[in-house]
């Protein structure tokens, strides 16, 4: 048996809301509209992973989602604009990421990261 896919399922009854953060201001698409849940996603290719952690590293609290991004620069300039709390960063991390937190409309912690360009 093999794993296909991972979802994260977040309760809401304010589906717009997660239409500005996710689609508007990341970029995903709407891949399934059925009126009571949406679901966006991405045609690049993903690794899927699951991460169990007592802190979100740096002495953070631990978040929600860790969403992987090529410019975390413009996440960021995106996430400012668009009025969203930034509540850490973004910073450099000892282990080689660059990242921000932000709360999502549902007060969902979320992790935008990207990995550090090794200067070698």
């Amino acid at each position: 048996m093999k794993v296909k896919r991972i979802v994260a399922n977040i309760a809401t009854s304010q589906l717009a809301d997660a239409y500005s953060f996710y689609h508007d201001v990341l970029g995903l698409d709407v891949v399934m509209d059925h009126g009571w849940i949406m679901t966006y996603g991405s045609s690049e290719s993903m690794n899927v992973q699951l991460s169990f952690a007592s802190q979100g590293g740096s002495q953070t609290d631990t978040p929600h989602l860790s969403i992987e991004v090529d410019d975390v620069e413009e996440a960021y300039r995106r996430m400012e604009e668009a009025g969203y709390r930034i509540e850490y960063g973004p910073v450099n991390e000892p282990w080689g990421v660059r990242r921000f937190y932000v709360r999502d409309p549902f007060d969902k912690l979320i992790n935008i990261v990207a990995h550090i360009e090794s200067e070698e």
